[in-house]
């Protein structure tokens, strides 16, 4: 069995701090990929993303190609819509039989999962792979036992970047080199994305 990771999310834009977390998640897990998910309209939440479905897929591309074990998916936006993970792994596992899928999730998200549309369901069909971030730690006594035990913590450098902060930094004029993998930077200087 190939076992695959995956990361959702709006990567809006994609960073380092994603890329970090996708290769502890790969080393601490022996993960064979790692499958990145843009999301179309993700369900937890509040705000759309700042850039179209198809440059934020662009970004992931181009931060992944140097990268033999990672690969970007369209699935979510070709799906349109709110993208709920367990119609994902759903349609995933009818794609691609033979892999075993693991959710790659910061810590946020991991105490977000009994929250999670049909998690019973997603939590039989799925690993969960917890990241800690910095000052979020895994709370695992507040989970089910059900989630508790499909959960692996990983342990990840602290790094503190976000896509939100990227955004705000561009639009107060303010670098966002190093923050972004380089292609990605030349991408969006390159289109004027998250200028004010």
């Amino acid at each position: 069995m190939i076992k695959v990771g995956l990361m959702g999310g709006t990567f809006d834009p994609i960073h380092i701090g994603h890329l970090i977390v996708a290769e502890t998640a790969r080393e601490a897990c022996g993960l064979d990929e790692i499958w990145f998910i843009p999301s179309y309209a993700p369900p937890l939440k509040q705000n759309a993303p700042g850039a179209d479905g198809e440059v934020r897929l662009e970004m992931v591309y181009r931060a992944i190609d140097f990268q033999p074990h990672f690969r970007a998916m369209d699935i979510e936006l070709e799906r349109g819509g709110v993208s709920y993970s367990i119609d994902t792994v759903l349609e995933l596992q009818s794609l691609y039989p033979g892999r075993t899928f693991s959710y790659i999730i910061g810590s946020d998200r991991v105490n977000d999962l009994p929250a999670w549309h049909r998690i019973d369901e997603l939590a039989k069909l799925v690993h969960f792979i917890g990241v800690e971030r910095p000052g979020e730690p895994i709370v695992q006594s507040g989970l089910p036992a059900y989630i508790r035990d499909r959960l692996t913590v990983a342990e990840m450098p602290l790094i503190e970047i976000s896509s939100t902060a990227i955004r705000k930094r561009r639009a107060d004029g303010r670098s966002i080199r190093f923050l972004v993998p380089e292609k990605v930077y030349s991408f969006i200087m390159r289109n004027g994305l998250y200028e004010s």
